[in-house]
């Protein structure tokens, strides 16, 4: 993989870093000593906490203002220095059928804006989130969310930006991200499933079928390496991983914790149950991907010792 000096030793701006994948971004940069900053909403650190310690999560430096705010994101790039951002940054799929108007502002002019600022402080490394929902599923001619809708003019926007300024950007579609942090989004019921084994409690995910699993830190170094990649064009990736059923998963949590009460029902995701990660790994290399056996075995060490700690709930 062709890298970046500039991106890799620069500050990485990271939008949306509040949330699960963002989280786990800022704090492998924290753990290498490289430096970071954090534009989100509002300055909540919940996630952070739950993997840095609360002296170094506080040391990061974190601005506070709305991806819809054109303004606002462009001070913030020139602010920090960004030499390339992480845009992550999103309302997703159960809030952007909540409030429709929001989703588009969130996901669509903050996709844009975040375009625009790099254009005009010259950045050359932008990774964004799009999702495996943007894809149809068999049979359909467009995503069946508003969140796929609103991913896939993510997709059409950065595109524009390469052919129209040459603004080079690398989108990646996450499927099915686990592990601490992951409580919010439709997706997010795995991981809950987790919590709840830990905590003892039963619980049900609320959908069944085949999906692509990905460990969040496999993720967030994903992420990362594309942001350090040297990239001409706006390619739009697909994040990979292995192929599981909902019920290996639920299997694979009671082969952690055997009395656990956990069950699936329901139907699958309205999402393609599998993409290529052949593309990615072709760009950044095989950053090497977490097993189901492992993930759920770290997720539930971890969730166990965060319930201890009160820094999480199964409720």
């Amino acid at each position: 993989m062709a890298r970046s000096d500039k991106a890799e030793a620069g500050t990485v701006l990271v939008t949306g870093a509040a949330g699960c994948i963002g989280a786990w971004v800022v704090a492998e940069r924290v753990k290498a000593g490289l430096p970071v900053h954090i534009f989100d909403l509002s300055d909540d650190r919940r996630r952070l906490h739950l993997l840095l310690d609360v002296e170094a999560a506080a040391s990061v430096p974190w601005t506070a203002g709305d991806i819809a705010d054109f303004d606002a994101v462009e001070r913030v790039v020139g602010e920090s220095g960004a030499a390339a951002i992480v845009h992550l940054a999103a309302l997703q799929v159960p809030f952007c059928r909540a409030d429709p108007v929001a989703g588009a502002k969130v996901n669509v002019v903050g996709q844009v804006n975040v375009l625009e600022a790099a254009r005009r402080a010259g950045i050359r490394h932008v990774v964004y989130a799009s999702s495996v929902a943007a894809l149809p599923i068999a049979g359909e001619a467009r995503p069946s969310t508003l969140y796929g809708v609103f991913k896939q003019a993510d997709e059409g926007a950065a595109e524009i930006y390469w052919r129209d300024w040459g603004v080079a950007s690398v989108g990646l579609r996450p499927h099915t991200v686990y592990g601490p942090g992951r409580d919010q989004g439709l997706t997010s019921a795995p991981t809950k499933a987790m919590v709840a084994a830990a905590a003892g409690l039963p619980f049900t995910i609320p959908f069944t079928g085949p999906l692509q699993f990905q460990y969040a830190r496999d993720a967030a170094r994903q992420f990362l390496a594309c942001a350090e990649a040297a990239v001409e064009g706006a390619p739009v990736l697909d994040l990979g991983g292995p192929l599981v059923t909902v019920a290996e998963i639920v299997a694979a949590i009671r082969a952690e914790i055997p009395a656990a009460e956990i069950a699936c029902e329901g139907d699958p995701l309205p999402f393609p149950a599998e993409a290529d990660g052949g593309p990615l790994d072709a760009l950044i290399g095989d950053i090497g991907r977490t097993s189901l056996a492992e993930g759920v075995c770290a997720s539930i060490a971890g969730f166990r010792d965060l319930l201890a700690r009160g820094l999480v709930s199964a409720g």
